[in-house]
């Protein structure tokens, strides 16, 4: 699925959601992916923490129990300071993840493996029920 806010000047934010599954070490599990995340430079400091307000209600009609995404680690601090509304997220470090990568060439392997921080959002289950893993096989492309 995927989310765009409107106002006056056009689109302001945007964000996807692929509901999949994804294995966090030896667990199979149902999340709903985010990507896709973009707001517009003049709204920069109100957008994610106000997207995933948005998001959060399609994501429980989604029946999953987590959200989940990756980031870059140079935007720690920023997503840090964006999802500051406690509960509304947590980073997981030290979570490698393992994608297909999206097109196949013959002179490269058929997967990716990034070394991004791992962004959880409790859904319909609490932080403490997300599975210990220190990889997670993605079982398809990123979003």
């Amino acid at each position: 699925l995927r989310v765009i806010g409107y106002d006056e000047r056009g689109v302001a934010a945007h964000i996807g959601g692929l509901r999949r599954y994804i294995k966090v070490g030896e667990v199979d599990l149902l999340v709903a992916e985010l990507g896709l995340y973009a707001v517009r430079p003049d709204l920069e400091g109100i957008g994610i923490s106000h997207s995933m307000r948005v998001m959060y209600p399609v994501l429980q009609q989604l029946g999953v129990p987590f959200g989940f995404g990756t980031v870059r680690h140079e935007l720690k601090e920023h997503i840090s300071r964006m999802l500051g509304r406690p509960g509304l997220a947590t980073i997981v470090p030290g979570v490698r993840v393992r994608s297909t990568l999206p097109d196949i060439y013959p002179n490269l392997p058929p997967t990716r493996v990034d070394d991004a921080l791992l962004v959880v959002f409790p859904i319909a289950r609490p932080m403490s029920e997300w599975p210990k893993g220190a990889i997670i096989e993605r079982n398809g492309p990123e979003l």
